[in-house]
């Protein structure tokens, strides 16, 4: 039996993609290979392999004892710029951090990228592509799932919703980087449609734009419901209800919440960033800005059918990112780690 010693202190932060990422996956280990992987969290017993999911410095200096760490993986979830938007950090202290970060990368044996748009940065920070390896997110189908016609209209009428409303659904951290002025923006030019935005301050005051946000997020237009950060149980519905799932994000890696969307079989639609391009390609709606954004809307308010495309391009997606697939590429990455 493969030992592995899984770090980590992403669930201690609610609402956050790096912590439903990880929780997907030890769900899912446990649930296929649980007679062929012995999995431990946070243990510093010796193990075959010694799997980081987060910087800490008690894990950095973990580090330093090779032999009882056996192979060194680290999950590369973001990179300096990808923080940018994100939190506000006294500008000295972001330079440390964003070298303490290379470091700890560089310390790894091998690294795993959700996004392979991200292989050639880490390359430009010195570290060696052979030692990198691309595997995508994935989602649990008995989380997140399409549900019944009846429940998304039970759900609706439970949340005072219509039949009829247009729903715009967003979701994640209440920060910059992930567009939020154009998420309000839109709510605000379109009375007419009811939007959502799934998530709250993961990070209190040092969220960028706390102080801004929070004047919106305490008294929003009357069609603009902050939900705040809930649980996944409650997220599903959303997704259900939703006629649309809009991430207007300026930087990303791989969204847990595309995968949420797709799973539910809702249309996306996103900021069409580059690094989107080599893992979902076209199963989105592409907008490039918020102009491009509301004439979508427009033409949806016109007629509901032009979603149908992007509903059936979500359920195709969701197969190609689904547990069962991800869970084999996993467990040869982990055994073939070993052989090498």
């Amino acid at each position: 039996m493969l030992k592995i010693n899984m770090f980590s202190s992403a669930d201690k932060v609610k609402g956050q993609g790096v912590g439903s990422a990880y929780n997907e996956l030890i769900k899912m280990l446990n649930k296929h290979f649980s007679t062929q992987f012995d999995i431990k969290i946070n243990k510093y017993s010796a193990s075959d392999i010694s799997h980081y999911h987060t910087v800490d410095p008690l894990f950095y200096l973990s580090t330093f004892f090779k032999k009882k760490r056996g192979i060194k993986v680290g999950y590369v979830h973001f990179l300096p710029e990808t923080l940018e938007g994100s939190i506000s950090i006294f500008s000295p202290f972001q330079k440390i951090f964003d070298r303490y970060l290379i470091s700890f990368y560089k310390r790894m044996d091998q690294l795993v990228v959700v996004n392979p748009s991200f292989i050639p940065k880490l390359e430009a920070a010195g570290i060696h592509t052979e030692k990198v390896t691309y595997i995508p997110n994935f989602v649990s189908s008995e989380v997140f799932f399409e549900a019944t016609e009846e429940d998304k209209e039970r759900w609706r009428s439970e949340n005072k919703f219509s039949k009829d409303d247009l729903i715009i659904l967003g979701a994640g951290q209440i920060q910059q980087r992930k567009g939020l002025d154009d998420f309000i923006s839109l709510a605000k030019n379109n009375p007419e449609i009811q939007f959502v935005w799934a998530g709250g301050f993961s990070f209190g005051k040092i969220t960028d734009g706390y102080d801004r946000y929070k004047k919106v997020y305490d008294n929003p237009p009357s069609n603009l419901k902050f939900t705040g950060i809930i649980d996944r149980q409650e997220l599903v519905k959303y997704y259900n209800m939703a006629d649309v799932f809009l991430l207007p994000s300026y930087n990303e890696l791989f969204p847990m919440c595309i995968l949420e969307a797709f799973n539910s079989g809702t249309p996306v639609m996103l900021r069409d960033l580059e690094l989107y391009h080599a893992i979902i390609e076209d199963d989105y709606i592409k907008t490039k800005d918020v102009k491009e954004m509301q004439e979508v809307l427009s033409s949806i308010l016109k007629n509901k059918d032009i979603l149908e495309t992007y509903r059936r391009k979500s359920k195709k997606a969701a197969v190609y990112y689904s547990e069962e697939n991800i869970a084999k590429i996993w467990f040869d990455y982990y055994t073939n780690s070993i052989k090498k």
